[in-house]
């Protein structure tokens, strides 16, 4: 078994391949990243690439299609990951996040790859907020990071095959500890101001909802998405990945930290605009299609992970949102640098 994992040097892709290795501990795993947040290790002890065998380094917009000569399976997390820099970037994101992504799996279909797993995002919903989601519910997507994953899911479709399977997961929004942490994600932001502030400021009012799902789980449905059966009518197959326990709305992720660390102060913006980004998902499809991968993590043990993860690593940033662990601020300072330029491409 071999499998090629693009964007393994990111905040999934360290935690994926400590799953993928102990989950095929004979299996060749190779990884394909530019390196944008390579040196962004949270923990203190080894580097995540010590699980792949091989590294490869490259734009995935210029993927270079002999590497996966021998691949059986494709896992595709590479991309630009979140809304602000996917506002600031929004050509760039199509390109890296769609057009890049379908790229990459005619030429895995061409050479002969298995499957391919895509990270899609739950975020296509949009303002969602009348009734839980499913898989055949209509799109809103509202951002550049949304609109990508939904044009790559459905130019993804007409390439699977009885012999080529295609599965797009429609990930919750990710939270936890990673060996390469992110903080511009809504649960570790709370956290990391908890833990180095004892405090929480919530920028809206607090109610638009979000479904979640800690990094390791993810890793989990991407194992699954990795060895699923199949049908004639589930060679493509789109599905949420995360659990209907996992809904929940903003102000009650800040309370749940509060429980826990009853010493922060929790400032909810009573008066700011609706956030147009409010969604429930119904992840039903996902515990029938995989009942043996499913979440194993829950929001306290989450947050107890992170804080857990932050003490170890003796992190005292209260700037943390100028950090460079906050994904813009890496990009920005790359390209101040000289290293990238504004189209993220290596000068």
């Amino acid at each position: 078994m071999k499998f090629l994992i693009t964007g393994n040097l990111g905040y999934v892709g360290s935690e994926l391949t400590k799953l993928l290795r102990r989950a095929y501990p004979d299996a060749k795993i190779e990884g394909f990243d530019i390196g944008l947040f390579s040196r962004q290790i949270t923990n203190n002890t080894y580097v995540p690439e010590i699980f792949l065998n091989r590294q490869h380094y490259g734009d995935v917009r210029k993927f270079p299609e002999q590497i996966l000569e021998g691949v059986d399976i494709v896992i595709q997390l590479a991309a630009i990951s979140n809304d602000p820099i996917g506002n600031k970037f929004e050509k760039i994101t199509d390109e890296i996040n769609h057009l890049a992504a379908v790229d990459i799996t005619e030429k895995a279909k061409k050479q002969g790859v298995k499957r391919v797993v895509f990270a899609s995002s739950c975020s296509v919903y949009g303002l969602a907020d009348d009734q839980a989601r499913t898989e055949s519910s209509e799109v809103n997507p509202l951002t550049a990071y949304a609109r990508s994953k939904v044009n790559t899911e459905n130019d993804l479709k007409s390439l699977a095959a009885d012999d080529f399977i295609v599965t797009c997961l429609r990930f919750a929004t990710a939270c936890g500890m990673s060996d390469r942490l992110r903080l511009d994600l809504v649960l570790n932001d709370f956290v990391a101001g908890a833990y180095t502030a004892k405090e929480i400021t919530i920028l809206s009012d607090g109610s638009p909802w979000r479904p979640l799902i800690n990094v390791r789980d993810m890793g989990r449905a991407i194992i699954w998405a990795s060895e699923r059966k199949t049908s004639a009518n589930t060679n493509y197959l789109v599905v949420n990945a995360g659990s209907n326990v996992w809904n929940y709305q903003i102000r009650d992720l800040a309370l749940e930290i509060k429980s826990i660390m009853p010493e922060v102060d929790v400032s909810i913006n009573e008066n700011a605009q609706p956030d147009k980004r409010s969604y429930k998902v119904d992840f039903s499809a996902f515990a029938a299609f995989a009942p043996d991968h499913q979440p194993i993590y829950d929001l306290r043990a989450t947050i107890h992970d992170l804080y857990e993860g932050l003490k170890a690593i003796q992190f005292a940033d209260k700037d943390f949102r100028s950090s460079s662990l906050i994904r813009l601020q890496v990009v920005n300072a790359l390209i101040e640098k000289g290293i990238f330029d504004q189209n993220l491409e290596l000068l």
